[in-house]
């Protein structure tokens, strides 16, 4: 790894240890009225370091400053800007709506579970897990089935979906809750669809095998089907 690299590693490392020391620091320290803006900056923080902290595990030969996903697509960065927005602009005209905390909570264990379910997909799938669909297999390309995959087919899917949404409700925004259920339904529609033509022709009647037995275990999305 060349030092412009190391570098562009080291200081998202840094911004994301200074943002969880910060989500600490709010929900410790400030007015229980900024208590869910806490934990989302520690959400937020630790998610994105945990998915390069687990990649440097299963797959360290792929290891780049995007396995933070911090820059993961410009619409998940205006996603993220509207959802400041929201927070900031409702915290000002309606306080009381922010003082929601059992709503909020709802938000927190979703995002922990989602957490959970993503990366438990991410360890349980090893080096055959990657965050690009791919569109070559790999020698030591495996279909697995067991673990979480015998529960559902997508579950680093599943997981991300979960805690996407779970950050909106612990901000207690309703409209980017909304917003992100459905944006996030889209996105993982067309996700599945692509990435199951690929192990469809990496693997055959294998995968077909599989469908047919283990949901995607996302909320009315079915996969490509190729009868």
């Amino acid at each position: 790894m060349n030092l412009i690299l190391l570098l562009q590693i080291v200081w998202r490392s840094i911004l994301l240890g200074i943002g969880q020391a910060l989500g600490i620091t709010v929900t410790s320290c400030c007015s229980t009225n900024y208590h869910s803006l806490g934990w989302y900056i520690s959400i937020m923080s630790f998610f994105h370091f945990s998915e390069f902290v687990v990649t440097s595990v299963i797959r360290p030969q792929n290891l780049t400053p995007e396995s933070f996903l911090l820059n993961h697509s410009k619409a998940y960065g205006i996603a993220a800007l509207v959802s400041w927005v929201e927070y900031w602009t409702e915290l000002w005209l309606f306080p009381g709506l922010k003082k929601n905390y059992w709503i909020s909570g709802i938000g927190l264990f979703l995002c922990i579970g989602g957490e959970i379910v993503r990366k438990t997909a991410m360890l349980t799938a090893f080096h055959n897990f990657d965050h690009l669909i791919r569109t070559q297999r790999e020698e030591h390309h495996q279909l697995v089935t067991g673990g979480i995959y015998s529960l559902c087919r997508h579950p680093s899917y599943v997981g991300w979906f979960y805690w996407s949404i779970g950050t909106q409700i612990i901000l207690c925004n309703p409209l980017c809750s909304v917003a992100y259920l459905i944006a996030s339904w889209k996105f993982f529609n067309e996700r599945v669809f692509e990435e199951e033509v690929t192990l469809l022709h990496f693997f055959g009647k294998e995968y077909v095998a599989y469908q047919s037995k283990v949901p995607t275990g996302l909320p009315f999305i079915h996969g490509y089907n190729i009868n």
